[in-house]
């Protein structure tokens, strides 16, 4: 006669409980993934000028930051007032694009990214330099 098989004092939906886990761990991680990577964008970056041929290229930019902090649009230094006026709408559907200098400190950037929002702009793209 044939014993039968060890069940260590489980119920039978207990060992079907404990052989499930894994599996719902694995569906959890995968639906996490394809959440991320679903979120991931398909429009590239524009070329920086440190990447590209030439040096002196620089990156389409709605609004530049100097070094010196200043804030400048089309080569105009602008200030808190007229800056909002000069840029593009804010209900375009497009994203600002900003290119700041790596000398900026974050705290320069809190600065202008509280007169952009008070203006409307929730969606913005921060163009930089890479460190080398």
């Amino acid at each position: 006669m044939v014993p039968p098989p060890s069940t260590s004092g489980k119920t039978l939906m207990s060992r079907v409980e404990d052989a499930l886990l894994p599996l719902i761990n694995l569906v959890f991680l995968l639906l996490m993934f394809f959440i991320v990577a679903g979120q991931l964008a398909d429009e590239p970056l524009p070329e920086l000028p440190s990447t590209g041929a030439s040096q002196s290229q620089q990156p389409y930019a709605d609004l530049l930051v100097t070094a010196s902090g200043d804030w400048q649009v089309a080569g105009e230094t602008l200030t808190r007032e007229t800056l909002p006026g000069r840029l593009p709408g804010a209900q375009s559907g497009q994203p600002l694009k900003v290119a700041a200098a790596g000398a900026i400190s974050m705290a320069q950037l809190e600065t202008l990214f509280r007169v952009l929002a008070s203006s409307g702009y929730t969606d913005i793209i921060l163009l930089t330099e890479p460190s080398s």
